[in-house]
């Protein structure tokens, strides 16, 4: 490679990863939490849930509930399961019988808990893994521009990545093995990145690549939207099975009872170890009335197995039907597959803890590329300017990124103690108004030891508090819940002790090399 190609391909790297470190940053911190966005909501909830991945079996009393309150002839009913949460989707659509009052006509979303039949809109259920979920991908910002800003930084990523590998391709094997703590300071953040970088390449480039083909890809597919489908928007999303079809109400009462639930066994039946994880009733209690059972095969047993039945009610007859065991089209194999990759829940809990650990791996790469960046920069024959404003910068993305993880911790402290106030305006203020008053805090300090030691250690004593707090508000003390199977609150408490742990390790280890820099100097 001649050397203006490498001077170009490092530029690159160091612009495109600069522009992007504090919002990458803020992705992965946010994104390592949201694979355990579930359990986060069932420990803040106090709940525990049995039955994982699917939606209940006894469908037909969920009906029953919910028919007290509104009147289903003749709607669409839709009951679905997204999140391992007690709470299951119901979305209603408005009635088609002429007959109907203009309230049944009338659409309505909401969640149903399947423990105590309540009902619960989205800002009610609103809890901190949601919240987390959401940051990861900028949501809070208006949509869409929150999305699109992600997917822009998830795109730029994949540059930052490959104009790395490229920049250190001759060095990659040898530095690998090559950490030197006591050599001078760019030396040591370089090696921490390249060995974190190098560790981390896989798992980068893959949810680089999801996360831009997910939030970009309303810009991916609108020119195959002309070019292969004429402009036919909805012949689209037909073949990625976004639509359902539509069945034409008749206006006739449909005869006998209707069992939503013989439809789920059927399926269940004819391919064992499927996952229920919807089911969509079309025009209820009418003549038309169809049935479609859909969801997937155990990820263990098939990674890429989504599939449906439809049943025509009135002669209990199957109209359309997906098989799971059979290999899915290119284009649902494609889409499928990444939507198991970017979530990793096709190997369990065991996966989605790799998956955390990698994610604080990616944010010390981007930590370290900000301070080899720096100290590149702060050099004795640049302008004193210069020099100046590069360490303002990168005091203020330090301030900002560091800081997540105090007032991440102690946001879990306070989604407790105030439960169930802690709804979606308690979260945003608190979380966004404690971070910029930390960020502020250590931004005025200006001392980068001082932010990264005490970001970690004040995290870390939240975080220890965090199991503390549960025990004394819930009575669910880590012990009890292992004692008692609520898997998830006794999952997130240990979490939490472990990560602490490892923080005050961290910042032991700071201090020991610190002290060992300063007897070298004298």
């Amino acid at each position: 490679m001649g050397q203006r190609t490498y001077n170009i391909i490092f530029h690159t790297h160091t612009v495109s990863g600069i522009v992007i470190s504090v919002a990458l940053y803020v992705i992965f911190f946010a994104g390592s939490f949201s694979f355990f966005r579930d359990e986060i909501a069932n420990w803040e909830r106090g709940h525990t849930v049995t039955v994982q991945d699917e939606i209940p079996e006894d469908i037909d009393s969920v009906l029953d509930n919910i028919g007290k309150e509104y009147k289903l002839h003749g709607r669409d009913v839709e009951i679905s399961h997204y999140f391992n949460e007690r709470k299951i989707n119901v979305n209603l659509g408005g009635s088609k019988d002429t007959l109907a009052t203009e309230n049944d006509k009338k659409g309505s979303f909401f969640y149903y808990d399947t423990a105590d039949g309540t009902h619960s809109t989205y800002q009610e259920s609103y809890n901190l893994g949601e919240f987390l979920y959401r940051l990861h991908f900028l949501d809070q910002i208006p949509y869409p521009y929150g999305r699109y800003l992600s997917g822009f930084v998830a795109f730029f990523f994949l540059f930052a990545i490959f104009t790395g590998i490229v920049v250190h391709w001759k060095k990659i094997i040898p530095n690998f093995y090559l950490f030197r703590p006591w050599a001078k300071l760019k030396t040591l953040w370089t090696d921490a990145h390249t060995a974190l970088g190098v560790i981390g390449f896989p798992f980068q480039f893959v949810y680089a690549v999801t996360g831009a083909f997910f939030l970009l890809k309303i810009l991916l597919v609108a020119p195959s939207v002309f070019t292969l489908y004429d402009g036919d928007e909805s012949k689209l999303y037909e073949d990625l099975e976004y639509n359902h079809p539509i069945f034409e109400f008749e206006n006739e009462p449909l005869q006998g009872a209707i069992d939503v639930n013989t439809y789920i066994q059927k399926t269940k039946k004819d391919w064992p170890g499927f996952k229920v994880t919807e089911a969509h009733i079309f025009n209820y209690g009418d003549v038309n009335m169809h049935v479609s059972i859909s969801g997937n095969m155990d990820y263990r047993s098939k990674f890429n197995g989504t599939g449906y039945t439809i049943y025509n009610v009135a002669n209990d007859s199957i109209v359309q039907q997906k098989n799971p065991l059979k290999s899915a089209s290119y284009l649902n194999g494609v889409k499928n597959t990444l939507y198991r990759l970017h979530l990793g829940d096709y190997a369990g809990l065991a996966l989605r803890v790799v998956s955390f650990v990698l994610g604080l791996i990616s944010c010390f790469v981007i930590i370290s590329g900000i301070m080899i960046w720096l100290v590149a920069r702060d050099k004795k024959h640049l302008p004193e300017k210069r020099r100046r404003f590069n360490r303002n910068v990168v005091r203020c993305y330090l301030a900002i990124c560091l800081g997540m993880y105090p007032i991440t911790a102690l946001e879990f402290i306070l989604v407790k103690v105030f439960q169930p106030e802690a709804g979606k305006s308690f979260i945003y203020s608190t979380y966004f108004v404690g971070w910029l008053l930390l960020s502020i805090f250590f931004i005025l300090k200006n001392n980068n030891g001082f932010t990264n030691m005490y970001t970690l250690l004040s995290g870390s004593i939240l975080g220890l508090l965090i199991p503390i707090v549960n025990g004394f508000v819930t009575n669910n003390w880590f012990w009890k819940s292992y004692s008692n199977g609520f898997s998830q609150i006794f999952f997130i408490d240990v979490f939490w002790i472990v990560l602490s742990l490892v923080g005050f390790w961290v910042v032991v280890m700071l201090n020991k090399n610190e002290k060992q820099k300063i007897l070298a100097e004298t």
